[in-house]
């Protein structure tokens, strides 16, 4: 169950930035100016702007993700299917840039199978350096992380097991 959770975490954390799970990758390359993480911290500080300028229109949206949320947890596969056809708008209107981005998961998905040891490495050290340069979001994730496993430990059946697997698979 430890596994799982760390796992869950590790996940969680992982995917905060698109281009670093390019890092460490032979042959892989970040273009800092105009990757898909850069464009994402900056909007992201535009959002800690605005939410400082207008805190209404902030918590106002902020309920909108969480109703969202909770529409999601009660129907998954509702969900699951409006992101797969968002997805493929996307996908219709750039398709180069989908194949590029299927093309790079592909290749670090057979890089993680083929040493998962690495993989798990390179995303504690991301971890660790997002923690560093921003501790208090590295706060904030550990408290959701906790009060998360707290719900799970209650209620073992509320929760799924991380990326799929059973909870006895290793």
């Amino acid at each position: 169950m430890k596994r799982t959770y760390a796992f869950l975490l590790t996940a969680i954390l992982s995917v905060m930035t698109a281009a670093a799970a390019a890092q460490g990758l032979p042959g892989a390359t970040v273009n800092k100016g105009d990757g898909a993480a850069s464009k994402g911290a900056a909007s992201r500080d535009a959002m800690r702007e605005r939410c400082q300028q207008n805190p209404q229109e902030c918590e106002k949206k902020k309920a909108e993700f969480q109703k969202r949320r909770e529409e999601c947890r009660a129907d998954p596969e509702k969900c699951k299917s409006d992101r797969k056809s968002k997805r493929e708008e996307r996908c219709k209107a750039n398709p180069q840039q989908c194949e590029e981005f299927k093309k790079k998961m592909q290749e670090r998905n057979e890089q993680c199978k083929g040493d998962p040891e690495k993989c798990r490495a390179e995303m504690k050290s991301r971890r660790e350096e997002r923690c560093k340069a921003d501790p208090k979001r590295c706060e904030e994730m550990k408290a959701q992380f906790e009060k998360r496993r707290a719900e799970c430990k209650a209620n073992p059946d509320s929760c799924k097991p991380a990326g799929g697997r059973k909870p006895d698979a290793k």
